[in-house]
């Protein structure tokens, strides 16, 4: 199968159900901010400890999980394909409360605000947060503008990508812990 095909040099490309839209569409900048989300946590888990072999496979799990709220929002309101994939929900929310609590019992209080910084798989973890809040805030926008059932569904992404930045900044304090780096707090 060949990468290239051409057909996006004209500045449109195909929803996964389909559908030719302009490549600054909405829903196609929140799936590249999705997608840009999915690969700065491949670089979180490749900078995790071996010894923390479980933090990478749970990283790994949110990959597979953002991957699938991407293939929800390239498919548009009214394709058959939207009936055909899976969501992300309450289940998988409830996840990463457990995995945010965890960490947590292994971090000191924290007591003022700290830069985004120390070990690199903390630096890493904070950019995915960042991205992570700009994907969320670029599907609340698509929700807010298009119409349809399916749009109007996003509840459930929204609330993954909010608790997943919450996960992402427990994340980056933690890979800071493990690896004996303090926390650099913010003065002003």
């Amino acid at each position: 199968m060949k990468i290239y095909t051409g057909s996006g040099d004209k500045g449109k490309t195909s929803l996964f159900s389909g559908e030719r839209i302009p490549k600054n569409h909405l829903r196609v900048e929140a799936c590249g901010d999705v997608d840009e989300l999915v690969s700065i946590l491949g670089g979180v888990a490749a900078l995790l400890p071996e010894s923390r072999g479980s933090l990478g496979t749970e990283v790994r799990s949110i990959q597979s999980c953002l991957m699938q709220v991407g293939t929800w929002l390239s498919s548009a309101d009214a394709s058959a394909t939207a009936g055909m994939i899976g969501r992300v929900g309450d289940e998988e929310i409830r996840r990463l409360e457990a995995a945010i609590d965890r960490m947590q019992t292994e971090l000191p209080e924290l007591r003022a605000f700290i830069l985004p910084g120390g070990h690199l798989s903390s630096v890493w973890a904070h950019l995915a947060r960042t991205v992570c809040r700009r994907a969320e805030r670029r599907v609340v926008q698509l929700r807010e503008t298009e119409t349809g059932e399916k749009t109007a569904l996003l509840h459930s992404e929204i609330g993954y990508l909010n608790r997943l930045s919450d996960y992402l900044f427990v994340l980056a304090r933690y890979c800071n812990c493990i690896n004996g780096v303090k926390e650099t707090p913010w003065t002003r």
